[in-house]
């Protein structure tokens, strides 16, 4: 049994939307609160205050009068924001992600009701002091018997709300073996190359709407702050952006399910793409290309059908290693797109020879756990754990 989110767009009536408007603002206060209250903590008395405490403090916010329109909305959101918040801090200390940030209106919203805060019958779904069903649009049916673990609501920075309903899918199974294996190499001008000679083209969502972008921008840029006219231009840009990311999506849905359901192992690369946007002349096409949420598709993915997925060193030189004898050149630059192996006279397209380089070495990787370049730094399967390195 695998856990499984769907997502659906809903429209609420003007009481409901009034009602998870303020829910919101509320989820929103208490993080920030608690948030300060943690960080002053530290910084004042070197102090880790946790959930149990913030919990408490968020009963005694409760009781005063300032702060009693807390008292209006469900109190599970307001938990489970406390918890989320715990578990920012847990990574941030255990070093995966930076220190958490605070929320901000503008980008929307989100509250999280747990079971004892909706109610699921006959296909529709009550929120918790909602007296009518949420008016879904289902898109796709969710499977039978499926009852929801979690229901997450959110407003998106261009006034969409949606609704993601968490259960546990029966319907997902693995898929039947192909045989085939397959080295992807990511790219700019070419999304993705493959070790079978094909390229994927770059859709590049976000250059194709960038003049609008920009004309839309401009226009925000006009108005007075603080005015309704510009929290409408407010809402354009976002609507933009929205469908940049929209478009984006799902192309990259349908590339990985295909690259899935065709090939039973994949390898690639486990690039730093945090380091690499930090150049500024790369940093606009690289995120355009969203080569991490590809990477990401593609794992759980895998995880789900039954499929392996090798994640290759990123340090190993796919591009500067010759495929037919090995040899490896010492400088590449990335306008050369071609170049000849000066050791055996082979012809390389710099993309295929890339792929097929992280493929053989996606497979002494999946038959023995071979090391692929000096200095022993191996490559391993998604979801290993990786060794710490020794000081």
């Amino acid at each position: 049994m695998t856990e499984r989110a769907y997502k659906f767009r809903f429209y609420p009536t003007t009481e409901q939307e009034h009602l998870l408007r303020r829910t919101m603002g509320c989820v929103r206060l208490v993080y920030n609160k608690a948030l300060a209250t943690r960080t002053a903590g530290w910084y004042e008395k070197q102090e880790r205050i946790g959930y149990a405490q913030t919990s408490s403090l968020l009963t005694e916010w409760k009781k005063q009068e300032d702060l009693d329109f807390l008292n209006e909305v469900s109190c599970v959101p307001l938990q489970q924001t406390l918890r989320h918040l715990n578990t920012a801090f847990t990574n941030f200390w255990a070093k995966k992600t930076k220190y958490p940030n605070f929320k901000k209106k503008r980008n929307g919203g989100n509250a999280e009701f747990t079971r004892s805060a909706f109610k699921w019958k006959d296909e529709q779904l009550w929120l918790a002091k909602c007296k009518e069903p949420l008016n879904i649009v289902w898109s796709r049916y969710i499977p039978n018997d499926c009852k929801p673990s979690t229901v997450t609501v959110k407003l998106d920075p261009s006034g969409r709300w949606f609704v993601s309903i968490l259960v546990i899918d029966p319907t997902i199974k693995l898929l039947p073996k192909t045989d085939k294996k397959i080295g992807i190499d990511v790219g700019i001008t070419s999304l993705i190359a493959t070790s079978d000679g094909k390229k994927v083209s770059n859709p590049k969502h976000f250059k194709s709407l960038y003049k609008k972008l920009i004309r839309k921008q401009k226009a925000l840029s006009r108005k007075t702050k603080g005015s309704n006219n510009r929290y409408k231009a407010c809402l354009e840009v976002a609507k933009v952006h929205a469908q940049i990311k929209d478009s984006r999506t799902d192309f990259l849905h349908k590339l990985t399910t295909k690259l899935v359901q065709e090939n039973d192992l994949i390898a690639i690369e486990d690039l730093a793409i945090q380091n690499m946007v930090k150049n500024h002349k790369l940093a606009r096409a690289i995120s355009d290309a969203s080569w991490g949420e590809f990477n990401r598709q593609l794992e759980y993915k895998c995880q789900w059908y039954g499929k392996e997925l090798i994640k290759i060193d990123r340090y190993f030189p796919s591009s500067k290693r010759c495929e037919k004898c090995g040899y490896i050149v010492e400088k590449l630059p990335l306008k050369i797109r071609e170049w000849e192996c000066p050791e055996c006279g082979a012809n390389h397209d710099r993309d295929l020879n890339a792929s097929r380089n992280i493929l053989a070495a996606g497979l002494a990787v999946s038959v023995c756990g071979a090391t692929i370049r000096p200095k022993q730094s191996k490559s391993v399967k998604a979801g290993a754990l990786k060794q710490k390195p020794k000081l």
